[in-house]
């Protein structure tokens, strides 16, 4: 038994060092520290002045630490500590005794600095809701309702909570405030905010400086933190890489905002990292009547997953699109529905060989469309290949005159009441680069009398996806968008489809189609927010793809006929045909990217390169949550991933040779992982693994964080 538990204490002894304790300075960590009842403390963990904190009582590994709560309790009453881990080498848990009931698991001890500062708040902590809520920030009733029902909530020792917020409602005024007033109470000492790409990172910035100015706030930057900053902004896609630095006790609040769908799925791992008060932020609607019946089934395994996460059948605080309609703080909307005959053809619609100019084709080009056509005298087009693999200029001319038109004429609703847009800002929604560059041009020439210079553009367009067709200064771009009287329009690929903060928009065009309620539901909102100073008082959403009538978006939705249509519903009872989808996958090819220097001189990444070792970083966690390994195989695995994701350009595989080289070499090499993974045959297995997860091509229809493509 002795010996069992020796083998445990040499690994709990790597996990303190890994967390950052000095072992050997004798004031920091004091083992078989003597009590006064005769026994001994596994280990006494002290704050840097040499004063106790907390026991960790250390068991062999076939003992459940939990077990030895009870042993543990009676050496922290004795020392008056606040503060116990059980651990057994493999597992760690954590009990603040003194205020709740149960330990509860974590992934790493807790650094010195952190359990300092945890003991520093219990000891000054107040209850949150004796706090004044700041009125300036979250002044609007349902605002501080809110905030009220989170920190009662954590008054009854819940650490997990899920926020669902229509878009334009103020979801991130929200955040400042409950963040200012656990802040205030000693509730808190820092605050992790994650998003889902770096302009809504920027936007959360720019949002705290002002609401939070007493709060310091940074956004994480691949490689450079600022330990000196309370608040940490970062986007999942490069927290992913950098949350295995911290101690799972370094924030004491997490809060989501609209995270890519995966964060509560297959890489849940970076939340479930932080032994910290968990707070989800939504504007999507998480209760739906059949979640396994929706149209797209990522909807359905999204919001259950983000139920599952935070063990909630729904959300902890709900405010929708109607009560805020109703209540003044949104806008209604109406819908112009209009679609091209080949867009609205029942069971998609049919290319006949001679309306193809084969003389035009580069061989290439002819080649696929031989193979398309196989011989016979026409194919069916599913109408959601459209701008993917087919492109019709005259449709998409057709729909950039029909809004012209409706912009200077109006429209004719359901209810026979003539409507009419409003003239100003407009965000359209485009499939691909290439289809935003086109409907921009398009644009931009069908509104060429009301530009005061030729070379000023009418319209622009923003790509995002995280790869070669990324556009370069899509900041700027918007920013000119929202600040200034030019672009107009700004016609967007992933990039304002969600979180996008624009009041003055009062126009959507919909050139795309997608199947995901929640994401449509995104998109919508971005017309919903007041500007009173321009008279906004309601937004058209332009409706060229069918998308409206697809997720059921009526009149009955919302109060007082917010809603006007046009076309017929589609019909329920149609069987579709079996059509022939002509959508392919791409990606960046490997073999472009190169290397550039920095401003230091030193070799830095390209963008490219950047946004593979982010998919490769993503992928490794996806893989790592499906498997089981204990606590030293974690060591050595997260030395491979670092390796990996550094080398992400140049690697198409991880084999045994690596071990030979700089850093394993330096520690036990070849040798030593077989060692760890239990000889060669399990080490072999195990890369081929890997290998096969981070190597392999995606399958058809993946997505990952690193290449939002949100296509539907």
């Amino acid at each position: 038994m002795a010996t069992n538990e020796a083998f445990s204490r040499v690994k709990i002894d790597a996990q303190l060092m890994d967390a950052g304790w000095n072992l050997t300075d004798g004031r920091s960590v004091r083992f078989e520290y003597p009590l006064q009842d005769g026994t001994k403390a596994d280990y006494a963990l002290c704050s840097r002045r040499g004063h106790s904190l907390a026991v960790l009582e250390a068991k062999r590994a076939s003992i459940n630490p939990p077990e030895a709560e009870g042993q543990a309790l009676a050496y922290a009453r004795q020392l008056k500590v606040p503060f116990i881990f059980l651990a057994n080498g493999e597992e760690v848990w954590f009990w603040e005794w003194e205020t709740e009931a149960h330990p509860r698991q974590i992934k790493t001890v807790f650094s010195q600095p952190d359990l300092e500062r945890r003991a520093a708040k219990q000891k000054l902590r107040v209850d949150p809701l004796t706090i004044a809520i700041d009125k300036h920030i979250a002044g609007r009733p349902y605002q501080q309702e809110c905030i009220d029902t989170l920190c009662a909530e954590l008054n009854l020792g819940r650490r997990k909570m899920l926020v669902e917020m229509a878009t334009g409602t103020g979801k991130t005024r929200t955040a400042a405030a409950l963040i200012k007033r656990l802040f205030q109470a000693n509730a808190i000492t820092r605050v992790l905010f994650l998003v889902d790409r770096i302009n809504l990172a920027k936007q959360t910035e720019d949002a705290f400086c002002e609401y939070l100015p007493d709060y310091p706030c940074h956004i994480m930057r691949s490689g450079k933190f600022k330990d000196e900053k309370v608040i940490t902004i970062a986007t999942l896609q490069t927290f992913i890489g950098e949350y295995a630095n911290f101690s799972s006790g370094y924030y004491d609040l997490v809060i989501s905002d609209e995270c890519h769908r995966s964060i509560y799925g297959k890489w849940s791992g970076v939340l479930k990292h932080f032994d910290g008060v968990q707070v989800g932020l939504t504007a999507t609607p998480c209760v739906f009547r059949d979640l396994d019946n929706l149209p797209d089934p990522e909807d359905g395994a999204f919001i259950k997953d983000t139920l599952r996460f935070f063990e909630v059948e729904q959300p902890t605080y709900r405010y929708t699109l109607r009560q805020a309609v109703q209540e003044g703080y949104l806008v209604p909307y109406q819908i112009y529905k209009a679609m091209t005959v080949r867009t609205a053809a029942e069971g998609g619609f049919e290319v006949r060989r001679d309306e193809l100019d084969w003389s035009a084709m580069d061989e290439q080009t002819r080649n696929e469309f031989e193979v398309l056509f196989a011989g016979q005298e026409c194919i069916t087009v599913d109408p959601s290949a459209l701008e993917r693999k087919f492109t019709i200029p005259e449709r998409n001319r057709s729909m950039v005159r029909e809004f012209r038109e409706v912009l200077e004429k109006g429209f004719m609703g359901k209810d026979g009441v003539r409507r009419e847009p409003q003239w100003g800002k407009t965000i359209v929604f485009a499939v691909n680069k290439r289809h935003a560059e086109a409907l921009a041009q398009m644009f931009d020439q069908a509104f060429a009398d009301k530009k005061p210079s030729p070379e000023v553009r009418y319209a622009d367009f923003v790509v995002s996806g995280m790869g070669g067709d990324d556009t370069a200064d899509a900041a700027m771009r918007i920013e000119r968008f929202k600040k200034e009287q030019f672009p107009m329009i700004l016609v967007s690929v992933n990039m304002l489809d969600t979180g996008f903060d624009y009041p003055e928009a009062v126009n959507l065009v919909f050139a795309r189609f997608t199947r995901s309620a929640t994401l449509y539901q995104q998109m919508r909102g971005r017309g919903t927010r007041k500007a009173d100073h321009i008279k906004k008082v309601n937004f058209t959403m332009f409706d060229f793809v069918g998308v409206a009538d697809f997720h059921g978006d009526d009149e009955d939705e919302l109060p007082d006929g917010g809603f006007t249509t046009q076309s017929k519903p589609r019909d329920p009872n149609r069987e579709p045909r079996r059509l022939l989808t002509l959508d392919v996958h791409d990606h960046i090819d490997p073999t472009t990217r190169g290397w550039v220097i920095d401003d230091s001189g030193n070799f830095a990444p390209t963008p490219e390169d950047e946004a593979l070792a982010v998919g490769l970083g993503i992928r490794f966690e996806a893989w790592l949550a499906r498997q089981t390994f204990n606590s030293d195989q974690m060591r050595l695995l997260r030395l491979i991933e670092s390796q990996i994701k550094a080398n992400a350009s140049d690697l198409e595989s991880f084999e045994t040779y690596h071990f030979r080289q700089s850093p394993f070499s330096e520690n036990g090499g070849i040798q030593r992982a077989r060692q760890v993974f239990g000889g060669a045959e399990r080490l072999d297995e195990m890369l081929a693994r890997l290998n096969d997860a981070l190597f392999t091509a995606p399958a058809d229809g993946e997505r990952t964080a690193g290449a939002r493509s949100q296509a539907s």
